[in-house]
């Protein structure tokens, strides 16, 4: 006999397999400006499995059933393994399938434009496996400073093939690629790595401690160590030549908050065999090439997460009853689902805006400075925008939100950690401003794109801004007010160009006059209802 409770009423179905790209109109746009629309074939498989119910159930057991650490097998023998849940395996196998890494390096044209719009639709699933993705994507321009080491790996770091086996890379058909910089005396003062490099033949031998090495599954690592001239750059292959490997001893896996799918750890070289990068005492500006690479992609990555917090909001709202109407017909709950969907929208337009002056700056030195000083300034704003956003979608479904079977509670515990990595606040904030300091151009680029939208609004903000910049020493004191305030004129000015006149005189509306209030302020003036529907996918 089956124990009866009652009959189950008002809970949202569960979300049916979805085509993400497709139901994107937002996504759509953005890559039709950006003139890469031929990728809609490849972005819609991949929207496909991303809006799947496979790949949500993946998503949930790799983050369940996290990484364990065996530093020795049965027989004593040291191997530094990590061993990762199968459903971590098969979303790696499917981003690097994709070709989620390696699509902006493979085109002509518009290379970042298209990988954007498949990272977004890929930081709507899943961030674990985002981390060694965007490190193997951001790895490449590194590579270019060793001719020799680039002609070894190059090619199989762009296979869209995944392979977790620990073998040489030579005896694999892809591979993917971490980093090692921080140490626990510097965390982001590179200046204070203690690492040695010590001289062997070509070759350099390792020594010293990295405080958080993520993905160290990976097949080679690009790291920081002191030599003579100063801190140089070098590369760390997992296996040696010989099909040995190489010494890599992993301490421990940090415990952190969110990210459960991605092994992050501490690691320790003992005379560790490694090559050198670039050139001698240059490591830092070497290594930083990486990092501005995974900061375009952290500004992607957290647009995409975005677009999933309003999402999963918008499901509940449209499906939950009470007081006799629906959620999303009650005026309080529309008007946080409309400033959501302002906030998920300009931030996509921003990434877009970013990956265009990416693929442009080859050729075109007004967008090399743009995107130089558009990097940390969207960096900084939509990394700290991302956690009200996650907090506000998780209190639209009470507590049904704040329990783990919601995708909502892992969107929520990821939501801080893109504010750290590769930079945390003041980092990005004072980078920006050396930015600005190198090349005075940097900001008449950004001031130009502000203006361009012509939006009186736009241009005070960016205006105030300025003024706080020649304040000299207090310049550093204010930086994160001069790249707040830019950071919003430039998602305005975009706003006004590629967004409805609604949803653009809303976002000017509740950005641009004083203080930015909570979620679900916005005024009279503002059809909510109909910035709501803009947003919904089903």
């Amino acid at each position: 006999m089956t124990s009866a409770t009652h009959e189950v009423l008002n809970q949202p179905p569960p979300r049916a397999d979805h085509d993400a790209w497709a139901s994107d109109p937002w996504l759509r746009a953005a890559v039709e400006r950006a003139g890469v629309a031929d990728i809609a074939e490849r972005a819609s498989a991949l929207g496909l499995y991303v809006g799947s119910g496979e790949a949500a159930e993946h998503a949930r057991l790799a983050n369940r059933h996290v990484p364990e650490l065996r530093t020795h097998d049965r027989y004593g023998q040291r191997i530094d393994a990590v061993e990762y849940h199968p459903s971590y395996h098969a979303l790696m196998s499917r981003a690097i399938g994709a070709g989620v890494h390696s699509l902006a390096w493979k085109r002509a044209q518009g290379g970042f434009a298209a990988h954007a719009a498949l990272f977004y639709l890929w930081n709507q699933l899943e961030q674990g496996t985002a981390c060694p993705v965007t490190m193997t994507f951001a790895s490449i321009p590194v590579f270019a400073h060793a001719p020799a080491l680039e002609a070894e790996w190059r090619a199989k770091v762009l296979a869209d093939a995944y392979d977790p086996r620990p073998l040489p890379h030579a005896a694999k058909p892809g591979v993917t690629i971490g980093m090692a910089m921080t140490e626990k005396q510097g965390g982001s003062d590179l200046r204070a790595v203690a690492t040695r490099a010590e001289l062997d033949g070509e070759a350099r031998r390792l020594t010293g401690h990295k405080w958080f090495c993520s993905a160290p599954m990976s097949d080679g690592f690009f790291t920081l160590a002191r030599e003579a001239e100063g801190v140089g750059c070098f590369f760390v292959p997992r296996s040696l030549p010989d099909g040995t490997r190489n010494v890599f001893e992993i301490q421990r896996l940090k415990e952190k908050v969110g990210n459960r799918s991605n092994a992050s750890s501490e690691i320790e070289y003992r005379g560790t065999w490694a090559r050198p990068v670039g050139a001698p005492g240059r490591g830092i500006a070497t290594l930083i090439e990486m990092a501005h690479h995974t900061r375009f992609d952290i500004v992607v990555g957290v647009a995409g997460m975005m677009r999933a917090a309003l999402d999963h909001a918008l499901h509940h709202a449209m499906h939950r009853s009470a007081f006799g109407h629906t959620l999303v017909a009650q005026p309080p709950m529309a008007n946080v689902l409309a400033d959501l969907a302002l906030e998920a929208e300009a931030a996509l337009i921003v990434a877009f805006r970013l990956a265009q002056a990416f693929d442009a700056s080859a050729a075109n030195e007004d967008e090399r400075e743009l995107q130089r000083i558009l990097t940390p300034v969207a960096k900084y704003w939509l990394c700290k925008r991302m956690t009200p956003v996650a907090t506000e979608a998780m209190e639209c479904l009470g507590g049904n939100g704040y329990v783990e079977d919601q995708p909502l509670a892992r969107l929520y515990r990821e939501a801080p950690l893109n504010g750290i990595w590769e930079g945390s606040a003041n980092v990005i904030c004072l980078d920006a401003l050396r930015a600005i300091a190198r090349s005075p151009r940097a900001l008449e680029r950004l001031r130009a794109e502000v203006a361009a939208a012509r939006e009186p609004r736009a241009d005070a903000l960016a205006d105030r801004a300025v003024a706080m910049l020649r304040g000299g020493e207090a310049a550093e004191r204010d930086a994160r007010a001069i790249v707040e305030s830019l950071a919003l004129a430039v998602q305005a000015s975009l706003m006004r160009r590629f967004s409805s006149e609604d949803a653009a005189e809303a976002f000017c509306r509740s950005r641009l006059t004083g203080t930015t209030s909570a979620f679900g302020t916005l005024d009279a003036k503002v059809d909510t209802g109909k910035l709501v529907r803009r947003a919904m996918r089903e």
